[in-house]
């Protein structure tokens, strides 16, 4: 079995900022799981399906057409979810679009909530770290082109880029 996941990277210099700013109120995470947009949540499949995972990221994204993405301020998903994030305010139609697209097939899997695209900046993490998250990065805004979708592996020391799919290539 693999673990993989589909996202949206954050580009730099936004990526590192976010790091940083999780650095700075002690997320573990900070340096494990790379800024991004999630599009298919983590998923553990057989090894021999991976090819056909590729196959299908690969004719999804030839078809979907670049997209721009606003990120700006925060939100939360507390007190149902002890989470804070970057919210998205534009580019959810293209993520969403994206997500539809390709959580289907061999990536079909159940979704516990419906999709929200928005990039988590603190999780799991106790209250005054989330309420100083969620204040810390409560200005930040990127703006930034999607022109591609990656496919991360989880591994021993956290997620590691597998490998990213090109959109529109076939426009």
């Amino acid at each position: 079995m693999i673990t993989l996941g589909v996202v949206v990277d954050v580009p730099e210099p936004y990526a590192e900022r976010i790091r940083a700013a999780r650095r700075s109120w002690q997320d573990p995470e900070a340096d494990i799981i790379p800024p991004h947009i999630t599009l298919v949540a983590p998923v553990s499949i057989d090894i021999d399906v991976v090819p056909t995972v590729e196959a299908h990221l690969a004719a999804v994204c030839a078809t979907a057409p670049p997209f721009a993405v606003h990120l700006r301020g925060t939100g939360t998903f507390r007190p149902l979810s002890p989470v804070v994030f970057l919210t998205v305010v534009q580019g959810i139609a293209g993520c969403e679009t994206l997500e539809r697209q390709i959580r289907c097939g061999p990536l079909a899997v159940d979704l516990r909530f419906p999709y929200h695209p928005y990039v988590t900046i603190a999780a799991e993490l106790p209250p005054h770290q989330l309420d100083r998250a969620y204040v810390d990065l409560g200005d930040f805004s990127a703006r930034f082109d999607v022109e591609e979708v990656a496919l991360y592996e989880l591994g021993e020391t956290g997620w590691k880029r597998r490998s990213a799919y090109t959109l529109g290539m076939s426009a």
